[in-house]
């Protein structure tokens, strides 16, 4: 799977904010790295751009500097995540220097309720005006990572702040079992990090291409070149990922399904599954067609059917429209002309009548016949005998509504 590291521009500094407007500001350009799960830069697209130029990618993974975040080390509150946030905020409020409504924290990822745990805090307005930028152009900004954590092994990484010119400029990024910090290279809270007594020295060094040969000044051994598109790329080995509570990515469910669906359509360790589905698609797809041409072909064959039948009955009927309805006239027909009652003729539903009528109860007192339905007027009926009628009368294949005093027979569904 493709991934687009992008490091963020250093956060403006007090002086730089009051300096310029906001309309003022040139745009900024990212370093980037276009990754395929490498650890290193070797054979990785890189390099330096607008937002609007950014390569595409399946994940975007955005990069904080490392001297913007601050680290807070506590002991994880017992808080369910819906309050973790303001939990945070009230173990860190004498330690930060900022509005707590104007700091955004994160948590690490290995936070335990009880045990001690690692806590960044960053400017909210700025990382969140960031991420806008780089997602007002569709893009998807999936993971913040810092670029330097307290979690790891102990390192010491030198690399040069790009608005700042001269010496002035190197900064000493270390980490230890006390934690991470970042200070100019040169400064005395710096000489004293390194010359204290009890501070485990970094088995490893590294630096940016520019201030290698000052790192090893200080190391008082070579120090090795890291590129910067390698810095990117080890920044995002680690589990960290600092957009957390009013940061986090929104419609995270739906996002999960669409990078899930974009690994499926694009990993090629998923093409023999997609080949398999779009085989299985296309059998089913030809087998639903051969089925419903099936049973159109039977569904006529049964019209032809019909139709040959009622012509062949009764031949005087020269166009068919609708066979069923045509033969039920011609049989009702015949049936009138030979002088016999249909079912639901004044005879048969007189005959069902006294067949379930109860003989408790005397003769109806007035009866009307419309064609198919028999009415019958008789008082005083009980809840028990008019149910105990529809009984039988259904078992005669007849359905009856009532009224107070009225009793009406019919073949059909019986009305609600």
């Amino acid at each position: 799977m493709s991934t687009l590291i992008v490091q963020l521009p250093a956060q403006p500094r007090l002086a730089a904010v009051h300096a310029d407007t906001p309309a003022a500001r040139p745009t900024p350009e990212y370093d980037w790295v276009l990754s395929t799960d490498a650890a290193t830069s070797a054979g990785q697209a890189h390099g330096r751009c607008g937002v609007a130029q950014l390569p595409r990618a399946q994940s975007l993974v955005a990069v904080l500097p490392a001297d913007d975040a601050g680290w807070h080390l506590i002991t994880a509150p017992k808080a369910p995540a819906a309050r973790l946030r303001m939990a945070l905020a009230g173990m860190l409020e004498e330690q930060l220097l900022e509005d707590e409504q104007d700091v955004h924290l994160a948590a690490s990822p290995s936070l335990k309720a009880g045990e001690p745990a690692w806590v960044a805090s960053v400017g909210k307005a700025w990382l969140k005006a960031q991420l806008e930028a780089l997602e007002a152009t569709g893009l998807t900004v999936d993971r913040v990572v810092p670029a330097w954590a307290p979690t790891g092994a102990p390192a010491a990484h030198v690399y040069r702040e790009a608005t700042v010119e001269g010496d002035a400029g190197l900064r000493l990024a270390w980490r230890d079992d006390a934690g991470a910090v970042v200070l100019p290279l040169h400064s005395d809270a710096a000489r004293a990090l390194l010359t204290q007594p009890g501070t485990d020295t970094p088995s490893t060094w590294t630096a940016s291409p520019d201030a290698a040969e000052a790192a090893s000044q200080v190391a008082g051994h070579a120090v090795a070149a890291r590129s910067n598109a390698d810095s990117l790329l080890a920044a995002t080995q680690t589990d960290w990922n600092l957009r957390q509570f009013d940061l986090a990515p929104q419609h995270r469910g739906s996002r999960a399904l669409r990078d899930n669906a974009r690994r499926f359509w694009n990993d090629t360790a998923w093409r023999p599954v997609r080949l398999g589905l779009a085989v299985l698609l296309g059998v089913q797809l030809i087998g639903a067609n051969v089925w419903a041409w099936q049973q159109r072909q039977a569904v006529t064959e049964r019209k032809l059917a019909v139709t040959a039948l009622l012509q062949t009955t009764f031949p005087q009927v020269r166009a068919v429209i609708d066979a069923p309805v045509q033969m039920q006239k011609e049989l009702d027909l015949l049936r009138t002309l030979a002088g016999k009652p249909g079912d639901t003729d004044l005879e048969p539903l007189l005959y069902a009548a006294e067949a379930a009528w109860p003989p408790s109860r005397g003769p109806a007192d007035a009866l009307k016949y419309e064609p198919g339905r028999l009415t019958l007027n008789s008082t005083g009926w009980s809840p028990a005998e008019v149910e105990g009628l529809r009984e039988r009368l259904r078992a005669l294949g007849l359905s009856l509504d009532t009224e107070p005093g009225k009793f009406t027979l019919y073949k059909g569904k019986a009305q609600p």
